[in-house]
């Protein structure tokens, strides 16, 4: 059996336009400042409470964010990226290429910083099925700690170079994957491949594509 794992929250949905967009909701024209706050934050509300659920996670990040920003967030308006989590739009590229992987004969699984109920709801809007989901709530740990990945191995044993990952987050998912020396894809969506820090060679990332339609050639690759 061949693997291909996929972080989902940046790689597969877009991340970005739902923190961008629910900020807007709340806060008209102030959604980019309030998702590179948002961005700031997250990390150390995961690292603080990996075990908190993640809505209570957006939530957080969200009161820090509007912290930061001088904005007035109402108690009750916190949770407005966990009420909109489900709608968040597919990136355009995805179904396809998920379509064509399983033809392929690969087995799809998820790695998410998330819920199992709202991980259930994004997996409506993929469409294409998954083989298995491991959430945040399942390893009570958030990446890049390497819960996930160990949940995911120990509960399918797959064979040395029969499981490859696929994301988009370097700081989440690439340099955990590489750590385990497991091959990975990175999925470069913002073209972050020339910025310090971020050198994929460096730690012997298998190959760096621009979005999940390039996933294919580049696992012919491997």
């Amino acid at each position: 059996m061949r693997w291909l794992t996929f972080d989902c929250f940046g790689t597969l949905v877009d991340w970005r336009h739902g923190i961008r967009t629910g900020a807007e909701l709340l806060f008209p024209g102030r959604g980019e400042e309030l998702l590179a706050g948002f961005s700031r934050h997250e990390p150390d509300v995961q690292t603080e409470r990996p075990t908190a659920r993640y809505a209570d996670v957006l939530a957080e990040s969200l009161r820090r964010a509007c912290a930061d920003a001088g904005v007035d967030l109402l108690p009750d308006d916190a949770g407005v990226l966990g009420t909109g989590l489900p709608y968040w739009p597919v990136f355009p590229d995805v179904r396809a290429a998920l379509a064509t992987l399983r033809a392929d004969g690969w087995n799809l699984a998820i790695l998410t910083n998330c819920d199992r109920d709202l991980i259930a709801q994004s997996q409506r809007r993929l469409v294409v099925p998954f083989d298995a989901v491991v959430t945040a709530e399942d390893v009570g740990a958030y990446k890049p700690d390497v819960a996930h990945f160990r949940r995911f191995g120990a509960s399918f044993a797959p064979a040395p170079g029969a499981w490859v990952h696929v994301a988009q987050s370097w700081f989440h998912d690439i340099r955990t994957s590489r750590a385990l020396d497991l091959p990975t894809i990175w999925v470069d969506r913002h073209r972050q491949r020339d910025e310090p820090g971020h050198d994929a060679a460096a730690i012997g990332v298998h190959a760096v594509v621009d979005d999940l339609a390039q996933v294919r050639a580049a696992l012919a690759t491997l």
